[in-house]
């Protein structure tokens, strides 16, 4: 179906939803490489005004990627709940950015997840400011357990990312010591390996558990390896509390990680056999990020934000205890600099909150991209007001294995403070017993009572 819009006296054609949504996004560096950006700001307000007046219905009817060749349209299409979409089943996109910012609420916005399609929130954030991503997206609350409960009102989570060169594990628990002193690590204890190999493996999982059993720390742990390599360690008996995989939102996406919707699946139900939450079974862990789908020649022509909202249909069916988009990781030639980072991480965020995700955004670029800390700094405390579940601790934000730039502890830390966040409770309780908090009617942890002091 094509869609056509005049603006300035010029009529502007789009051939069908893909190029549409395309041309409707905000500009990036991705979409400019792959060849399907807006040629003018003109054009992208023709798309923008066009997309506003689209149906919600259409998008049940053509999909961006066709449903005969994925298996992610299908998945999403095929598991549609029509109940749970008819409140907005009226409306058109622009419709739906004024509902959602008028109307909804934390309860019609659960209820309403399970209706919705990743191409629908994709299209609602093309034509939100930054300031409706933010507002809309504090309204959606989403909570997970394993170990300790994330995601609950007034919490900010952090995964505790003790990565280390050569994988050594007293480097390993240097860092680890060094986070939870400040505060990080309800999230999750996540070791991102140098050598991914089952031996290696095992011998990673086996020092995190035992820290965590031997003081008691009520969160979960994960070595960051391929499924497959996690399989293999938990037919070795390797104590794996997560499950770890990067995904993408089409098939072939998904193919070029050596992954597939069957594989995960036996992969879930490999680790809920072991019955290591105490809380909860939310025990997958993913890791998304715009320009993935390009970079595999695996995008079927669409956008890249549209594709990465397809990643969180990926990740909705399987009940993750964590999602994280690590937005800047993959490079300028995606996200060229710090204010497209930062509209990225607003929509990530967005789309996956809508679907009905506990989404982390890994705050970040990489050394060769146009963004510094500053841009880090305002996006940080963007995400913390939009309500954000979790973000990266790494020892002075710089990780020194995987060569990005990221959050520290401490700016875990400020963002809590500034916010008036906590902790997940049993974290929070486990920090204070320990004497690393205090016991303070705003419970700032003791390190950063000290610093402010």
């Amino acid at each position: 179906m094509a869609f056509a819009q005049v603006v300035g006296g010029t009529r502007y054609l789009f051939p069908d939803l893909r190029s549409l949504m395309a041309r409707a996004t905000p500009p990036r560096s991705g979409d400019v490489l792959a060849g399907v950006a807006a040629a003018s700001a003109a054009e992208r307000v023709a798309a923008q005004r066009a997309l506003a007046d689209l149906p919600l219905r259409h998008f049940l009817n053509e999909a961006v990627v066709p449903y005969e060749q994925d298996e992610v349209t299908r998945l999403f299409l095929d598991g549609h709940d029509a109940t749970a979409f008819a409140p907005v089943a009226h409306l058109t996109v622009g419709g739906f950015r004024d509902w959602l910012l008028a109307e909804a609420d934390s309860a019609a916005l659960a209820a309403l997840a399970p209706g919705l399609t990743p191409e629908m929130v994709a299209a609602v954030s093309k034509i939100c400011r930054l300031q409706d991503l933010v507002s809309i997206a504090a309204k959606c609350r989403v909570v997970t357990r394993f170990r300790n409960t994330i995601g609950l009102p007034g919490t900010l989570s952090i995964r505790l990312q003790p990565n280390d060169p050569v994988d050594d594990p007293k480097g390993v628990a240097a860092q680890i010591l060094d986070g939870l002193l400040l505060g990080a690590g309800d999230a999750v204890i996540g070791v991102n390996p140098a050598t991914d190999n089952v031996d290696n493996l095992c011998r990673l999982l086996a020092m995190l558990d035992a820290l965590r059993e031997r003081f008691a720390i009520p969160t979960q742990s994960c070595v960051l390896a391929h499924v497959t390599t996690t399989m293999l360690a938990i037919e070795r008996g390797a104590p794996v509390d997560l499950v770890f995989q990067s995904i993408g939102g089409t098939e072939a996406t998904n193919a070029s990680f050596g992954v597939s919707l069957s594989l995960l699946r036996e992969a879930r139900e490999a680790a809920l056999a072991l019955r290591r939450g105490t809380l909860g079974d939310n025990l997958m862990y993913f890791e998304t990020g715009q320009g993935s789908a390009l970079s595999a020649e695996a995008h079927h022509g669409c956008d890249q934000q549209t594709i990465e909202a397809r990643t969180y249909a990926v990740a909705r069916a399987f009940s993750p205890l964590l999602v994280n988009s690590v937005v800047g990781f993959i490079g300028p030639e995606y996200l060229f600099d710090g204010k497209q980072i930062t509209r990225a991480g607003l929509e990530d965020h967005f789309c996956g909150k809508l679907l009905g995700l506990p989404m982390g955004v890994d705050v970040c670029y990489t050394n060769h991209a146009e963004a510094d800390q500053d841009d880090m700094d305002a996006l940080l405390t963007l995400l913390g007001v939009a309500g954000v579940t979790y973000v990266m601790g790494v020892p002075g934000a710089d990780d020194v294995m995987l060569a990005y730039q990221s959050t520290s502890f401490h700016d875990g830390l400020y963002a809590r403070a500034v916010l008036g966040k906590r902790p997940a409770p049993e974290f929070a309780a486990w920090l204070e017993r320990m004497g690393i908090a205090e016991r303070t009617p705003e419970r700032l942890p003791a390190a950063m009572a000290g610093a402010l002091a």
